[in-house]
């Protein structure tokens, strides 16, 4: 069976960022493929693991080259892209658009196509490319057009994770630069009021997401519980209960973002597991069409609609994924008229609801649903036409 080509639905994997950030060394990498296997996250089709910034050296070769930190990977990155790929993952590494990462390391800026070849040799199959220290006055634009023709000439396929955080009217330029995934946000922190408004804030962006240029709104801080060792990132607020984390990962799944787990997969509970692994959630974010989900607004219309909303994902069999989501502080009841998603009363049509988080069949409705969900929360079905 032929791979499905890069970029074509939405990449699944791991990033070492919001939980170790510039903690990372090369048994990390070794123990969280093993986990990738021996936890079912491979056979639930995540496949990337990706080191993110502080993996090198701060200052490049006599030759211009990137130097792997000799302490953290002694084995080399050509090795542990070996060890990831015998278990039959994928490998990914970070780098930036500017003169240096985020972090102070050596960023790709003047230096594309030969980092590119240098990945390419590795064997990297996915890079995170970000945009601290870009010179002020030459084109992010331009940067990213630049890195994707490297990638692309480089002589491996290289998914181009494209990193600028939804500055410069990216999602007007984006997908013509070649990025298989794009960050259309800033930084996600553990904790609800950033999951909530990095959700709202995209709300508007559907039509930018799409197969082979996904609208990345970061990386997934599921089962974190605030464990990052990083004050920024949420290790000071405490994380979010198991209900946040559900709808955190139902937004993402049906808003067609990647799904990049960042917690420390080798410490997850099992509530940690039965989210990151839902095969019923994880199917809708994954369907090949890769259509944005539109929002309903619930009635009655005097609901803050950024507080309470339905969004709705046209599937490829023609089924409709529909995410009932109460961000609010208490529960609502949140009323779906069927004919807002183009099923007229006078068709004869109902839909037979699967509810995707109790695994199991709700019933069969006509005209409306109206669940009651509770606050933080969120109901998200399958609904197939039936007669």
């Amino acid at each position: 069976m032929k791979e499905k080509q890069l970029g074509l639905t939405p990449a699944m994997g791991w990033n070492s960022w919001n939980t170790f950030t510039w903690d990372i060394n090369e048994q990390l990498i070794h123990d969280v493929a093993d986990k990738f296997i021996s936890e079912g996250y491979k056979d639930a089709g995540y496949e990337y693991i990706v080191i993110d910034d502080c993996w090198s050296l701060k200052e490049r070769s006599k030759e211009g080259k990137l130097v792997a930190d000799p302490e953290k990977f002694p084995s080399g990155m050509k090795a542990l892209a070996d060890y990831i790929h015998d278990k039959g993952l994928k490998f990914g590494m970070y780098s930036c658009a500017g003169t240096h990462t985020c972090a102070g390391y050596p960023g790709s800026f003047e230096h594309e196509f030969q980092d590119a070849e240098l990945f390419a040799e590795w064997g990297i199959d996915y890079l995170k490319y970000d945009y601290c220290f870009k010179p002020r006055y030459i084109s992010g634009e331009l940067l990213y057009k630049r890195m994707s023709l490297a990638l692309k000439n480089s002589g491996r396929d290289i998914l181009f994770s494209a990193c600028n955080w939804g500055a410069d009217n990216v999602y007007q330029w984006i997908r013509e630069s070649g990025a298989h995934m794009y960050r259309s946000t800033g930084d996600i922190q553990d904790n609800w009021d950033s999951i909530k408004n990095l959700s709202v804030s995209q709300l508007d962006k559907e039509c930018y997401t799409g197969a082979y240029c996904h609208n990345d709104m970061d990386m997934l801080v599921v089962g974190m519980y605030g464990g990052s060792n990083n004050d920024f990132i949420g290790s000071k607020i405490g994380g979010c209960s198991d209900n946040e984390y559900k709808t955190h990962f139902s937004l993402w799944s049906i808003m067609g973002s990647p799904l990049m787990i960042g917690c420390d997969i080798r410490k997850a509970n099992q509530i940690t597991k039965d989210i990151l692994l839902n095969q019923d959630i994880i199917a809708i974010n994954q369907d090949i069409e890769g259509r944005g989900a539109y929002r309903i607004k619930p009635e009655p219309q005097w609901f803050n609609a950024d507080d309470a909303f339905m969004l709705v994902k046209t599937l490829t069999n023609g089924d409709l994924a529909i995410g009932f989501f109460n961000l609010s502080d208490s529960q609502r009841e949140l009323s779906l008229q069927f004919w807002d998603m183009g099923l007229p009363y006078a068709s004869g049509i109902s839909l037979s609801m699967y509810d995707c988080w109790e695994h199991k069949e709700i019933g069969v409705f006509k005209e409306r649903y109206a669940p009651v969900v509770p606050a933080h929360d969120c109901i998200v079905v399958r609904a197939k036409l039936v007669k």
